[in-house]
């Protein structure tokens, strides 16, 4: 990713100079199970530390592989002149490049699930707070667009909440998923290399072992983890769609911070515009991206190719250097959010207590009227409202047959807004705990 959507700790993990690293672990560790085997001397297996310490020189490793054509080939002559020819002769004992490939991928993909683990309980945090702060602060609930029924700004954010702590399990989940590690050597037998040394690896790593590897890990697995980050993508776009819909001049019921110094247009000086949410709905799609490749990964032919390893080069750091970014960003829009709750209640009170039809409707059937003769009764006097601009109470107390079902005390109290919050500690306890 280009750096202005990048963050310095997630791009770090996909850097040649971290792939090398770990190259360089696993490749160590190997050695020292092989030697605890008595499969190679424990001098030549302690000799490959000697470059624990060293920064491998990414420009020498290219210059070899374009000789080379092979990047495990040019890392591990590399090694070798920095360790010496003799020392190395047993690194890559009885391991074949997958081996070495796709364990540092999934170390490289449980590291980028912790970081976005992390995003997510930050955001998670802000939106808790932002739930809690408006708990109580009434706005319109819309279905199509349309005015609906009274909610609270409260409920918007607890929802949010609850889909992002989902997405939280969703990314713990995928962290497991895809931890695991193979050092089987060719096609996935161990027919050279002992199963003990994948279990030593694996455990120095931080993985568990593949139960059964071909010669590469099964990228169901891996499919698997970028479907969960792009569930993760369009709960972004899910929140950033409510505020962009929020910042609209015709509703304004919340924006986004603004700056002092900030610009919001090149020729209209006047505009504020959702360019955050903006930018996070582009993003999303980016994340999204990753999703049908990773699952066109799972079908390999036989016991290994490399159709995966072009897609999984690019999809690993895009993906998830996005996610990352995006998950900052949408919290940094939560802590800041500007809300208007006179708008919001200006915004409700538009048509004229319109929002309560369905309150009036219920009554008249509890008073006797038929279903379909109560939704006629209500009907008649919502269209002048929309129609003819009235007031929803007043056209309801002028007609006789709804008079004739409901007295004037029975109306007027269908207006009462504390019967659409009466229920919200409720929906807040199932969502945040007691």
């Amino acid at each position: 990713m280009i750096p202005r959507y990048s963050r310095p700790d997630m791009v770090a993990i996909w850097s040649p100079e971290t792939k090398f690293r770990i190259w360089y672990e696993i490749e160590a560790h190997a050695c020292d199970a092989q030697a605890e085997l008595g499969v190679i001397p424990k001098e030549n297996a302690e000799a490959v530390w000697k470059a624990k310490d060293v920064e491998f020189d990414v420009a020498r490793i290219d210059e070899i592989e374009a000789v080379t054509k092979h990047d495990v080939i040019a890392f591990l002559t590399h090694l070798a002149e920095i360790i010496g020819n003799d020392e190395a002769r047993f690194v890559h004992q009885g391991m074949t490049s997958s081996d070495v490939l796709d364990t540092t991928f999934n170390v490289q993909l449980v590291r980028a699930a912790d970081i976005l683990i992390e995003d997510m309980q930050g955001l998670l945090a802000a939106l808790k707070r932002r739930a809690y702060e408006h708990k109580d602060t009434v706005r319109i609930g819309r279905s199509h667009g349309i005015h609906a029924e009274p909610t609270t700004m409260g409920l918007t954010f607890a929802r949010f909440y609850a889909e992002m702590d989902r997405n939280l399990n969703r990314l713990k989940k995928a962290r497991m998923e895809i931890a695991t590690g193979a050092i089987s050597g060719a096609v996935g037998t161990f027919a050279n290399i002992d199963p003990a040394v994948e279990e030593h690896v694996c455990q120095q790593m931080g993985l568990e072992p593949e139960p059964i590897s071909t010669q590469v890990i099964p990228r169901d697995r891996h499919a698997a983890f970028f479907a969960a980050l792009g569930v993760v993508a369009s709960s972004i776009e899910n929140v950033a769609t409510e505020i962009r819909h929020m910042q609209r001049t015709e509703v304004l019921e919340a924006e986004e911070f603004f700056s002092k110094g900030q610009k919001g247009s090149s020729a209209m000086p006047h505009k504020r515009n959702p360019v955050l949410t903006e930018n996070l709905t582009g993003l999303a799609r980016l994340v999204r991206m990753a999703v049908v490749p990773a699952m066109e990964n799972v079908a390999l032919w036989h016991e290994r190719d490399i159709s995966h390893s072009s897609v999984e080069r690019n999809i690993g750091p895009d993906a998830t250097v996005t996610l990352d970014f995006a998950l900052a960003r949408l919290t940094q829009v939560i802590d800041k959010l500007v809300v208007y709750p006179e708008n919001m209640l200006a915004n409700m009170n538009k048509f004229r207590g319109l929002v309560m039809s369905q309150r009036v409707l219920l009554a008249l059937t509890q008073a006797g009227v038929s279903r379909e003769d109560a939704y006629r009764l209500v009907q008649r006097n919502a269209m002048k409202v929309w129609e003819e601009g009235k007031d929803f109470k007043t056209e309801l107390l002028g007609d006789a047959e709804v008079t004739a079902a409901l007295s004037a005390e029975e109306i007027e109290e269908k207006f009462d807004l504390g019967y659409h919050t009466k229920h919200v500690d409720t929906i807040f306890a199932r969502v945040f705990g007691a």
